[in-house]
């Protein structure tokens, strides 16, 4: 269970989910151990968040537990998707931890949002990668079939076809340098907010599948997550493996925490 979330299932204003496929990662293996180790790695979080007065107990967030993973990524899509639709159905916010980052494409088509923001060190704009349509690397690309707009916070690498892709009207690329400066401005929209750990440089976060250098640091995620949480109705934070001593299953466990004080209060 994700620390603090106590609440029933017919209470839950917010539903964590655990999404550990891990199938189509393309260099360091291991995202099926995410949602176990970024639950371990929050363990030792106070509950009670001093800025906003609030207690990460008392806000009606209730832990599914992992939706377990099997070779066909369509299928297993289609099966999570079905898990979040669910939590959004009842009024829920769905918090899904992965798990490889091709689990939010299940996410975003529960939530069917307006726009997506993504804090992510590549684009993922590919339409398949080593023949597969359904990769890591396109997740973007998918959330795009649902989703007007994508903002992707950090990117700092990417195919030339990708960047191409990019400069698509749709697209909003800010790089690593721009974010502590981005304001959101969705007014009314509906928002998908995913984390793929790798935004974070891998010296703060070294526990994930394709590290990139140069990137953000954790209070410039954040401030991200902070500032996109009061328009967003879907979250996950994904890619976190077991190749460090905890620094990426930390991180990502005190995102999400972030995220629900913020978009709680």
């Amino acid at each position: 269970m994700f620390p603090g979330a106590r609440a029933d299932r017919d209470d839950a204003s917010y539903v964590v989910v655990g999404a550990p496929l891990d199938v189509s990662t393309t260099f360091q293996p291991g995202a099926r151990f995410g949602p176990d180790r970024v639950r371990r790695f929050a363990e030792t979080y106070d509950d009670f968040d001093r800025r906003t007065d609030l207690r990460f107990s008392e806000l009606s967030v209730h832990d599914h537990g992992d939706v377990r993973a099997w070779d066909d990524a369509a299928e297993y899509l289609e099966y999570l998707e079905g898990v979040l639709t669910d939590a959004v159905w009842d009024g829920a916010v769905p918090l899904t931890i992965g798990g490889e980052h091709t689990v939010s494409v299940a996410g975003v088509r529960a939530v069917d949002p307006d726009a997506v923001v993504v804090l992510d060190a590549h684009l993922d704009l590919r339409e398949e990668y080593d023949g597969n349509e359904l990769s890591h690397a396109t997740a973007t690309r998918h959330a795009l079939d649902v989703a007007d707009e994508a903002v992707i916070l950090g990117a700092r690498t990417g195919s030339e076809a990708e960047w191409e892709r990019a400069d698509a009207d749709d697209v909003t690329v800010v790089p690593p340098a721009d974010v502590s400066d981005w304001t959101p401005d969705f007014d009314d929209e509906s928002v998908y907010l995913s984390v793929d750990v790798d935004g974070a440089d891998p010296g703060y976060a070294p526990g994930t599948g394709t590290m990139e250098p140069f990137g953000l640091r954790p209070h410039e995620m954040r401030d991200a997550v902070r500032a996109v949480a009061p328009h967003a109705d879907g979250f996950d934070v994904v890619e976190v493996n077991d190749r460090d001593d905890g620094q990426a299953a930390a991180l990502a466990g005190k995102l999400l925490r972030e995220f629900v004080y913020e978009h709680a209060r």
